[in-house]
Protein backbone atom coordinates (compact mmCIF):
# COMPACT_ATOMS: atom_id res chain seq x y z
CA UNK A 1 0.00 0.00 0.00
CA UNK A 2 2.93 2.51 0.98
CA UNK A 3 5.27 1.36 -1.82
CA UNK A 4 1.94 2.23 -4.44
CA UNK A 5 1.35 5.72 -2.94
CA UNK A 6 4.86 6.75 -2.99
CA UNK A 7 4.40 5.63 -6.89
CA UNK A 8 1.49 7.66 -7.17
CA UNK A 9 3.32 10.69 -5.83
CA UNK A 10 5.99 10.07 -8.50
CA UNK A 11 4.22 10.03 -11.13
CA UNK A 12 2.41 13.00 -10.22
CA UNK A 13 5.60 15.25 -9.19
CA UNK A 14 7.24 13.90 -12.29
CA UNK A 15 5.53 15.67 -14.82
CA UNK A 16 5.24 18.75 -13.04
CA UNK A 17 8.82 18.91 -12.08
CA UNK A 18 9.07 18.39 -15.95
CA UNK A 19 6.34 21.15 -16.86
CA UNK A 20 8.03 23.46 -14.24
CA UNK A 21 11.09 23.37 -16.41
CA UNK A 22 9.32 23.34 -19.40
CA UNK A 23 7.44 26.65 -18.59
CA UNK A 24 11.13 28.24 -16.73
CA UNK A 25 12.96 27.88 -20.38
CA UNK A 26 9.73 29.58 -21.95
CA UNK A 27 9.59 32.64 -19.63
CA UNK A 28 13.09 33.06 -20.07
CA UNK A 29 12.87 32.74 -24.04
CA UNK A 30 9.71 34.99 -23.76
CA UNK A 31 11.97 37.62 -21.70
CA UNK A 32 14.84 37.34 -23.65
CA UNK A 33 12.96 37.75 -27.24
CA UNK A 34 11.15 41.42 -25.63
CA UNK A 35 14.75 42.31 -24.47
CA UNK A 36 16.11 42.25 -27.75
CA UNK A 37 13.34 44.02 -29.62
CA UNK A 38 14.15 46.68 -26.63
CA UNK A 39 10.99 46.24 -25.19
CA UNK A 40 12.68 46.51 -21.80
CA UNK A 41 9.82 47.34 -19.33
CA UNK A 42 8.10 44.41 -20.32
CA UNK A 43 10.73 42.56 -20.14
CA UNK A 44 11.82 43.34 -17.09
CA UNK A 45 7.93 42.70 -16.16
CA UNK A 46 8.75 39.38 -17.39
CA UNK A 47 12.01 38.29 -15.93
CA UNK A 48 10.32 38.74 -12.40
CA UNK A 49 7.77 36.40 -13.06
CA UNK A 50 10.48 33.90 -13.97
CA UNK A 51 12.24 34.87 -10.54
CA UNK A 52 8.50 34.75 -8.81
CA UNK A 53 7.90 31.12 -10.42
CA UNK A 54 12.09 29.97 -9.88
CA UNK A 55 11.35 27.87 -6.88
CA UNK A 56 15.13 25.99 -7.51
CA UNK A 57 16.21 29.80 -8.08
CA UNK A 58 18.57 28.59 -11.49
CA UNK A 59 18.21 31.57 -12.95
CA UNK A 60 18.67 33.90 -10.35
CA UNK A 61 21.65 35.29 -11.41
CA UNK A 62 20.92 35.73 -15.51
CA UNK A 63 17.42 36.85 -14.61
CA UNK A 64 18.80 39.77 -12.06
CA UNK A 65 21.67 40.54 -14.40
CA UNK A 66 19.61 41.15 -17.01
CA UNK A 67 16.65 43.36 -15.44
CA UNK A 68 20.07 45.54 -14.58
CA UNK A 69 20.59 45.30 -18.10
CA UNK A 70 17.12 46.62 -19.09
CA UNK A 71 16.84 49.56 -16.84
CA UNK A 72 20.38 50.27 -17.64
CA UNK A 73 19.23 50.84 -21.90
CA UNK A 74 16.35 52.63 -19.86
CA UNK A 75 18.40 54.95 -18.35
CA UNK A 76 17.33 53.61 -14.99
CA UNK A 77 20.81 54.14 -13.41
CA UNK A 78 19.88 53.41 -9.86
CA UNK A 79 17.63 50.34 -10.82
CA UNK A 80 20.34 48.97 -13.17
CA UNK A 81 23.34 49.58 -10.37
CA UNK A 82 20.64 47.47 -7.65
CA UNK A 83 20.26 44.54 -9.89
CA UNK A 84 23.42 43.96 -10.88
CA UNK A 85 24.50 43.79 -7.37
CA UNK A 86 21.99 41.41 -6.66
CA UNK A 87 23.17 39.34 -9.88
CA UNK A 88 26.63 39.44 -8.17
CA UNK A 89 25.66 38.43 -4.31
CA UNK A 90 23.45 35.56 -6.19
CA UNK A 91 26.48 33.87 -7.41
CA UNK A 92 29.70 32.54 -6.37
CA UNK A 93 31.26 31.82 -10.21
CA UNK A 94 33.89 34.52 -10.42
CA UNK A 95 33.63 35.29 -14.01
CA UNK A 96 29.88 36.07 -13.32
CA UNK A 97 30.70 38.16 -10.45
CA UNK A 98 33.26 40.11 -12.77
CA UNK A 99 30.97 40.61 -15.17
CA UNK A 100 28.24 42.13 -12.65
CA UNK A 101 30.82 44.25 -11.61
CA UNK A 102 32.24 45.41 -15.09
CA UNK A 103 28.58 46.30 -15.85
CA UNK A 104 27.99 48.36 -12.44
CA UNK A 105 31.35 49.76 -13.67
CA UNK A 106 30.03 50.70 -16.81
CA UNK A 107 27.15 52.54 -15.24
CA UNK A 108 28.90 54.37 -13.48
CA UNK A 109 30.82 55.64 -15.76
CA UNK A 110 27.69 56.62 -18.23
CA UNK A 111 26.07 58.63 -14.93
CA UNK A 112 29.24 60.07 -14.34
CA UNK A 113 30.10 58.64 -10.68
CA UNK A 114 33.88 58.58 -11.97
CA UNK A 115 35.33 57.59 -8.64
CA UNK A 116 32.78 54.59 -8.14
CA UNK A 117 33.88 53.26 -11.52
CA UNK A 118 37.87 53.29 -10.38
CA UNK A 119 37.37 52.52 -7.14
CA UNK A 120 35.80 49.09 -8.54
CA UNK A 121 37.98 48.59 -11.05
CA UNK A 122 41.14 49.03 -8.47
CA UNK A 123 39.33 46.65 -6.07
CA UNK A 124 39.14 43.90 -9.16
CA UNK A 125 42.79 44.95 -10.01
CA UNK A 126 43.97 44.13 -6.64
CA UNK A 127 42.24 40.27 -7.03
CA UNK A 128 44.59 37.98 -7.69
CA UNK A 129 41.76 36.13 -9.16
CA UNK A 130 41.72 38.30 -12.12
CA UNK A 131 45.11 38.80 -12.77
CA UNK A 132 44.20 37.51 -16.68
CA UNK A 133 42.17 40.56 -16.73
CA UNK A 134 44.35 43.15 -16.43
CA UNK A 135 43.19 44.84 -19.90
CA UNK A 136 39.72 45.49 -19.59
CA UNK A 137 40.12 46.95 -16.34
CA UNK A 138 42.40 49.39 -17.99
CA UNK A 139 40.17 49.74 -20.64
CA UNK A 140 37.23 50.68 -18.65
CA UNK A 141 39.22 52.70 -16.65
CA UNK A 142 40.29 54.78 -19.39
CA UNK A 143 36.47 55.37 -20.17
CA UNK A 144 35.81 56.53 -16.90
CA UNK A 145 38.98 59.08 -16.90
CA UNK A 146 36.84 60.39 -20.45
CA UNK A 147 33.55 61.06 -18.83
CA UNK A 148 35.31 62.46 -16.01
CA UNK A 149 37.16 64.50 -18.82
CA UNK A 150 40.54 63.55 -17.71
CA UNK A 151 41.98 63.03 -21.63
CA UNK A 152 45.83 62.79 -19.95
CA UNK A 153 45.09 59.61 -17.33
CA UNK A 154 42.52 58.35 -19.92
CA UNK A 155 45.63 57.92 -22.91
CA UNK A 156 48.12 56.63 -20.00
CA UNK A 157 45.31 53.86 -18.90
CA UNK A 158 45.13 52.86 -22.73
CA UNK A 159 48.51 52.89 -23.20
CA UNK A 160 48.79 49.82 -20.42
CA UNK A 161 46.70 47.91 -23.16
CA UNK A 162 48.97 48.87 -26.27
CA UNK A 163 51.20 52.05 -27.27
CA UNK A 164 49.36 52.22 -30.40
CA UNK A 165 45.96 52.11 -28.92
CA UNK A 166 43.32 54.00 -30.97
CA UNK A 167 41.79 55.54 -28.39
CA UNK A 168 44.87 56.56 -26.49
CA UNK A 169 45.87 58.04 -29.73
CA UNK A 170 42.80 59.85 -29.59
CA UNK A 171 42.68 61.15 -26.22
CA UNK A 172 46.31 62.63 -26.68
CA UNK A 173 44.60 64.72 -29.60
CA UNK A 174 41.96 66.29 -27.05
CA UNK A 175 44.59 66.61 -24.50
CA UNK A 176 46.63 69.08 -27.20
CA UNK A 177 43.36 70.71 -28.85
CA UNK A 178 42.41 71.40 -24.82
CA UNK A 179 43.85 74.47 -23.62
CA UNK A 180 45.27 75.39 -20.77
CA UNK A 181 43.27 77.11 -18.15
CA UNK A 182 46.18 78.34 -15.83
CA UNK A 183 48.13 80.08 -18.55
CA UNK A 184 45.37 81.37 -19.34
CA UNK A 185 44.80 83.29 -16.32
CA UNK A 186 48.37 83.99 -15.89
CA UNK A 187 48.59 85.83 -19.54
CA UNK A 188 45.75 87.88 -18.21
CA UNK A 189 47.41 88.92 -15.36
CA UNK A 190 50.44 90.22 -17.23
CA UNK A 191 48.21 91.76 -20.06
CA UNK A 192 44.41 91.81 -19.54
CA UNK A 193 42.14 90.75 -22.74
CA UNK A 194 45.11 88.23 -23.80
CA UNK A 195 43.50 85.20 -22.21
CA UNK A 196 41.03 85.59 -24.20
CA UNK A 197 42.80 86.04 -27.44
CA UNK A 198 44.78 83.12 -26.94
CA UNK A 199 41.03 80.88 -26.90
CA UNK A 200 40.42 83.38 -30.32
CA UNK A 201 38.28 85.39 -29.27
CA UNK A 202 40.12 88.30 -30.22
CA UNK A 203 37.47 90.91 -30.39
CA UNK A 204 36.29 89.77 -26.59
CA UNK A 205 40.04 90.54 -25.60
CA UNK A 206 41.02 93.71 -27.77
CA UNK A 207 37.58 95.22 -25.95
CA UNK A 208 38.89 94.22 -22.29
CA UNK A 209 42.45 95.36 -22.99
CA UNK A 210 40.52 98.23 -24.44
CA UNK A 211 39.17 99.39 -21.55
CA UNK A 212 41.78 98.63 -19.24
CA UNK A 213 43.91 100.78 -21.03
CA UNK A 214 41.59 103.76 -20.76
CA UNK A 215 41.01 103.41 -16.91
CA UNK A 216 44.45 102.79 -15.93
CA UNK A 217 45.41 106.14 -18.22
CA UNK A 218 42.43 107.77 -16.61
CA UNK A 219 43.95 106.86 -13.23
CA UNK A 220 47.60 107.75 -14.20
CA UNK A 221 46.46 110.90 -15.25
CA UNK A 222 44.37 111.73 -12.36
CA UNK A 223 47.62 111.43 -9.78
CA UNK A 224 49.54 113.23 -12.41
CA UNK A 225 47.54 116.19 -12.19
CA UNK A 226 47.45 115.83 -8.40
CA UNK A 227 43.35 114.57 -8.42
CA UNK A 228 44.47 111.67 -6.13
CA UNK A 229 41.09 111.58 -4.80
CA UNK A 230 39.79 111.04 -8.42
CA UNK A 231 42.82 108.81 -9.24
CA UNK A 232 41.73 107.11 -6.40
CA UNK A 233 38.22 106.36 -7.11
CA UNK A 234 38.88 105.69 -10.96
CA UNK A 235 41.66 102.91 -9.98
CA UNK A 236 39.51 100.87 -7.19
CA UNK A 237 36.36 101.46 -8.92
CA UNK A 238 36.80 101.13 -12.26
CA UNK A 239 40.11 100.04 -12.86
CA UNK A 240 40.37 97.20 -10.68
CA UNK A 241 37.07 95.78 -11.66
CA UNK A 242 38.07 95.79 -15.76
CA UNK A 243 41.55 94.13 -14.88
CA UNK A 244 40.07 91.81 -12.47
CA UNK A 245 36.96 91.00 -14.76
CA UNK A 246 39.74 90.27 -17.54
CA UNK A 247 41.60 87.48 -15.76
CA UNK A 248 38.31 86.41 -15.01
CA UNK A 249 36.94 86.28 -18.44
CA UNK A 250 40.42 85.07 -19.97
CA UNK A 251 40.05 81.92 -17.77
CA UNK A 252 36.46 81.82 -18.77
CA UNK A 253 36.75 81.54 -21.91
CA UNK A 254 38.99 78.75 -21.50
CA UNK A 255 37.02 76.36 -19.85
CA UNK A 256 33.98 77.55 -22.23
CA UNK A 257 36.65 76.56 -25.28
CA UNK A 258 37.71 73.09 -23.48
CA UNK A 259 34.02 72.00 -22.48
CA UNK A 260 32.72 72.84 -26.16
CA UNK A 261 35.83 70.20 -27.30
CA UNK A 262 35.43 68.00 -24.63
CA UNK A 263 31.64 67.63 -26.05
CA UNK A 264 32.78 67.18 -29.50
CA UNK A 265 35.67 64.71 -28.50
CA UNK A 266 32.80 62.61 -26.76
CA UNK A 267 30.07 63.08 -29.67
CA UNK A 268 32.87 62.02 -31.93
CA UNK A 269 33.39 58.78 -30.32
CA UNK A 270 29.54 57.92 -29.52
CA UNK A 271 29.07 58.30 -33.42
CA UNK A 272 32.16 56.96 -34.99
CA UNK A 273 34.29 54.80 -32.59
CA UNK A 274 33.35 50.80 -33.57
CA UNK A 275 34.84 49.16 -30.34
CA UNK A 276 32.68 48.86 -26.70
CA UNK A 277 31.64 51.56 -25.41
CA UNK A 278 29.96 52.22 -21.74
Amino acid sequence: MRRNFLISIFLIAAPLTLFSQNYLADQYERAELLFLNRNYFDAITEYKRLLFFDGDKTHLYQANYMIGQCYKNGAKWDDAVKYFKIAGLSTSDNGEIYDAEIEIVRVNILRKTSYQALTILDHLESNPVYTDKNNEINYWRGWAYIFADEWEKAAESFGYIDNEHQLKKYCEQVTDDKYSITFARLISYILPGSGEVYTGHYFEGLISLGWNVLWGYLSVNAFIQDRTLDGILISSLLWLRFYRGGIQSGEKSAEDENLKITNAALKFLQMHYRGIKP
